[in-house]
């Protein structure tokens, strides 16, 4: 069973989205700023944290920068009031792994907080499998089907992100901040000269294929027997 932290200073707010995700089956732990934040994750094992940033004491922009200073892995998810692109690159910035703007659904959360540790349980575990397909993020290795390759860092982590979240799609933005990071001078078609890379590597494999999603991004799916191969697939 995941453990959630919910860190928010409105306490109706605070007591709605902890008991939504107790009727999910997480054992949750609630505080209203930071520092308080701190103490719990120091006493006992947090999963993920779902933070606001408007807090006194400690907002939320400093608790994820602490706690990504002093090592700590787990997903952040941020819910505040202030939506801005700036707003949202500074959250990003400190460390959180997704962002949502109130008033939030409280059924969205719980999508997304599943999508976050599921995320985090392929990273820590440093390998993904799907089919024959092992995935191994301590060489940037693909090995299956008699066959092992072992990849550049970027388009290693291209891979593993898309097979991370079957089905998800993930525009260039995301993929070009993720991986190349905010301070990059590349051009978002960096992004599709890799995923050209990827489909002319594993064109052959039976377990995956990377598939474009018109107007939006990419997006990988695991084949069954009887899939052909996507008219969708060109970049």
């Amino acid at each position: 069973m995941f453990s959630v932290l919910v860190c928010e200073d409105d306490r109706n707010i605070r007591r709605l989205m902890c008991e939504y995700l107790s009727q999910d089956g997480y054992t949750v732990f609630e505080c209203e700023n930071g520092a308080r934040a701190l103490d719990i994750i120091d006493e006992s094992h947090i999963d993920l944290l779902i933070t606001d940033i408007m807090m006194p004491e400690m907002d939320g922009f400093e608790l994820s920068e602490t706690l990504r200073g002093s090592g700590y892995e787990m997903p952040i998810l941020m819910i505040t009031a202030r939506g801005g692109m700036d707003d949202k690159k500074a959250g990003f910035g400190c460390g959180a792994d997704d962002y949502m703007v109130k008033p939030i659904d409280m059924e969205e959360m719980l999508l997304r907080a599943a999508a976050l540790l599921r995320r985090a349980k392929a990273v820590s575990d440093k390998k993904i499998t799907i089919g024959g397909t092992v995935l191994d993020y301590n060489d940037f290795s693909v090995e299956g089907h008699g066959k092992r390759t072992e990849l550049p860092n970027k388009e290693f982590r291209i891979l593993f992100k898309l097979l991370s979240s079957r089905s998800t799609i993930f525009t260039r933005t995301q993929l070009m901040d993720e991986i190349w990071g905010y301070d990059n001078d590349s051009s978002e078609r960096t992004v599709d000269v890799h995923i050209r890379r990827l489909r002319e590597k594993f064109e052959d494999n039976p377990d995956f294929e990377i598939v474009t999603v018109k107007g939006l991004g990419y997006k990988a799916v695991q084949k069954t027997p009887e899939r052909s191969a996507s008219d969708e697939r060109q970049a």
